[in-house]
């Protein structure tokens, strides 16, 4: 576990220190959790983000799943996500959409006061191909990609009790995003990116939590080019 958080420290490190194209963005983030009974609960997250220096929108999702309690720490999921990003093809901007498939693993421990989940993600991608017709983006086809993502996140309430129920906290998470096979359409490189956040929060009641934060966003692009975004966050969570 150690050996984890000191690589987690790293890669922190390494992002906010890394020099390119520097950017700044805004995100809107709500995630759900709906509850059918012991085992089974349904997962759904929108999420808007905004180009550089809000501009304008640079993607919106979508993404919806089943989750499935294997014990009371592991929690297994699949479903379907839609994107719709802001794509440049020549001098010409539009939007155009990426369709996931999704599979995840959740593992979640409590070490004294502090809430740790690692979540392992695999996604299989349909990222359109966009052309120019008449001044206009367009949609032609679209190309596959997969990418394994690993998450963890912690959450440490301010004061100490028994089960934190109500009360401020910090969150402290990272998310590493790899490449798995063809990459050719992609940044032809088995690293794709890294998210870190930092942020408060407060946790009205066992249903809803609002929080706030900072995200650095470290994209690896073509031909070694990379960006560095950093991100004001703004996030709900519903337990229901």
């Amino acid at each position: 576990m150690k050996k984890t958080y000191v690589l987690f420290l790293c890669v922190v490190a390494y992002n906010i220190c890394s020099f390119g194209q520097v950017q700044h963005a805004g995100w809107l983030a709500a995630f759900y959790t709906f509850k059918l009974n012991n085992k089974i609960s349904i997962h759904n997250d929108v999420q808007w983000r905004s180009s550089d220096e809000l501009k304008h929108t640079q993607s919106f999702l979508f993404r919806l799943g089943i989750n499935v309690a294997v014990n009371k720490t592991v929690v297994t999921s699949g479903g379907y996500a839609w994107i719709r990003n802001r794509r440049t093809t020549g001098n010409v901007a539009g939007y155009a959409p990426e369709h996931r498939i999704w599979e995840q693993l959740v593992v979640n421990h409590k070490t004294g006061r502090l809430l740790t989940a690692h979540r392992f993600r695999l996604e299989q991608r349909f990222i359109s191909k966009t052309i120019v017709e008449n001044n206009n983006l367009k949609t032609d086809g679209s190309s596959f990609a997969s990418r394994f993502r690993y998450f963890l996140r912690n959450i440490l309430p301010v004061r100490k009790s028994e089960k934190f129920e109500k009360g401020c906290f910090i969150a402290l998470q990272n998310e590493l995003f790899f490449n798995i096979g063809d990459n050719s359409n992609l940044n032809n490189g088995v690293f794709d990116q890294n998210r870190f956040y930092l942020a408060v929060g407060y946790r009205l009641n066992r249903q809803f939590d609002l929080e706030a934060g900072y995200l650095n966003q470290y994209i690896r692009g073509r031909d070694r080019a990379f960006s560095n975004i950093h991100i004001a966050q703004l996030a709900g969570y519903v337990r229901l």
